[in-house]
């Protein structure tokens, strides 16, 4: 039986995940600031999905989560799908220091609880885990929501940005010390572009958006195949290796 915990289960991506992952025989754990949705969720699926209710930017998440793994049996992969961001060009304290707290602090506090309990669990292996080509086994994955926002400084939208950069950075360096250590950990960084989801309910038009249900069926792809870092979809893949490839002088005198 694998096993998912997915905080930000209760709209957008992270609940079209958890769909797709009870399609694909998942048992799941679903965590949010609202039950209703959550509730909703476990009705699909009677049985296999448990529900918390969570807030990452509160202390006590770490030990939701850990009740959450309890109920479950173990936990196999860490989903991680809650995240704010708005456009603030006039930079309102209150908006940049909110996502500051969700996207900085409260994705820390979480993610370091998923990686401690892989590291205390290393028996928690999902079924059938097989030895991979470098000599390491299968075991726990930790997979997170960046955004392409997080390869470039953009303007509109400070923190949001700062703060993608922040944790692609802190996975990579997960990433980097799991292999260093010998830890079954696994990483994946997903990078979407612009997703069709209540995130983007701010008035403003978004180019090349695309669906949920789609982003989700690229992610849980990702995550069977153990990919390391996904961009989400085509189009910005080719977009972000363009603008990667500006230089600095260039990029601050593009209006966005």
């Amino acid at each position: 039986m694998k096993r998912a915990i997915i905080v930000g289960a209760s709209s957008g991506i992270g609940l079209e995940v958890a769909r797709q992952l009870l399609a694909d025989g998942w048992t799941v754990g679903a965590c949010a600031r609202r039950e209703e949705p959550l509730l909703a969720l476990q009705g699909e699926a009677p049985g296999r999905v448990e529900v918390v209710k969570l807030d990452v930017t509160q202390a006590d998440a770490p030990t939701q989560l850990q009740t959450l793994i309890e109920r479950l049996g173990g936990m196999d992969l860490y989903f991680h799908a809650a995240g704010i961001g708005w456009q603030n060009r006039t930079l309102e304290p209150d908006v940049e220091l909110r996502t500051v707290e969700t996207n900085a602090a409260g994705f820390t506090r979480m993610i370091d609880a998923a990686y401690r309990y892989f590291t205390a669990h290393p028996q928690h292996l999902p079924k059938g885990g097989e030895q991979t080509g470098d000599g390491l086994s299968e075991g726990g994955m930790i997979a997170a929501i960046t955004s392409i926002a997080g390869t470039k400084g953009l303007g509109p939208a400070p923190a949001y940005s700062a703060t993608k950069a922040f944790q692609a950075n802190y996975l990579e360096a997960l990433e980097q010390q799991a292999r260093q250590r010998c830890l079954n950990i696994h990483v994946l960084d997903i990078r979407p572009g612009f997703v069709d989801t209540a995130l983007l309910g701010d008035g403003f038009n978004y180019p090349m958006l695309m669906r949920p249900e789609d982003v989700a069926r690229d992610i849980v792809r990702s995550i069977r195949k153990r990919r390391h870092v996904r961009i989400v979809d085509w189009r910005y893949r080719v977009l972000t290796f363009c603008w990667r490839l500006l230089p600095r002088w260039l990029w601050r005198r593009i209006r966005l």
